[in-house]
């Protein structure tokens, strides 16, 4: 999850400059994650194999919210800054931050972008997937397809040692290189002991945030949102809901991951719990 829009930093998400201390997480400490993880890992795969056309978006907040109960652990999301639901779910055009409503009732070809996080013993994880409902364009398809490698392109470059932004530079390659834009008003965050920790993760290059080295140890967001049109974004007026000016659709992917000195483990993988 991340929140609101550029150059508000009293609000997780946007982008600050400066940068505070990283922390390195002990083992002890990354169990904890790993644990919360698992429980991301498997709501979302749960719902990514359930969801179908006549549900709200309502119904997906409160089967997750069902689930992390029963998984023994807190939702992450849920009172944070004020947000209602225990997930944000975007609809097509609608980027991120969506608020579940009652009212909004997913059909066929839509793209469902669904959002979550959860606390085990004060240590939280946090992913996002994309679901496609059929029958999906092929443009649909190929939007969602690009925002799973370009996910998969930044943890497939990370490691202990490497600049943060080389790894930020190849997700904006290769989005762009498909023919896509890449969102810049909203990055990925360090994650742990807070849902929002530094570093401020871009997926584009930037001389405006900080650079550090990654080192093994740490945990990160890593979430490219990728638009099919414009990057371009704005607020809806319900204070959270973000959609694209142009009103072209958008699809994004996210996973908690620690930094080793070899690559990187994923602590939301959902492989697992797929049947």
């Amino acid at each position: 999850m991340i929140k609101t829009g550029a150059g508000n930093p009293s609000q997780p998400g946007s982008l600050r400059r400066g940068m505070q201390l990283i922390e390195i997480k002990s083992r002890r400490e990354v169990e904890k994650m790993r644990r919360a993880g698992r429980v991301v890992a498997q709501v979302l795969q749960e719902i990514a194999e359930c969801l179908q056309p006549g549900w709200t978006t309502a119904d997906i907040d409160a089967y997750a919210e069902r689930r992390v109960a029963e998984l023994n652990a807190l939702p992450s999301f849920k009172g944070y800054y004020g947000f209602p639901a225990c997930v944000c779910v975007s609809v097509n055009h609608e980027v991120v931050h969506g608020i579940p409503s009652p009212r909004k009732v997913v059909q066929p070809g839509d793209i469902v972008k669904v959002d979550f996080g959860a606390i085990v013993e004060g240590w939280h994880a946090d992913s996002c997937i994309t679901i496609g409902l059929e029958p999906l364009s092929d443009a649909a398809r190929d939007l969602i397809d690009t925002a799973a490698k370009a996910l998969q392109t930044g943890i497939d470059h990370v490691r202990h040692g490497v600049w943060l932004q080389d790894v930020s530079g190849a997700i904006e390659d290769y989005i762009q290189g498909r023919g896509y834009s890449v969102v810049k008003q909203y990055v990925g965050h360090g994650v742990g002991r807070n849902l929002h920790e530094e570093p401020q993760f871009p997926h584009y290059r930037t001389r405006d945030l900080p650079n550090p080295k990654l080192r093994s140890g740490m945990t990160v967001a890593i979430e490219p949102m990728v638009n099919a049109g414009g990057e371009a974004t704005r607020v809806l007026s319900d204070g959270w809901t973000v959609v694209t000016v142009d009103g072209s659709w958008s699809a994004q992917f996210e996973h908690t991951v620690l930094i080793t000195d070899s690559g990187a483990e994923i602590l939301t993988d959902r492989t697992p719990f797929q049947s």
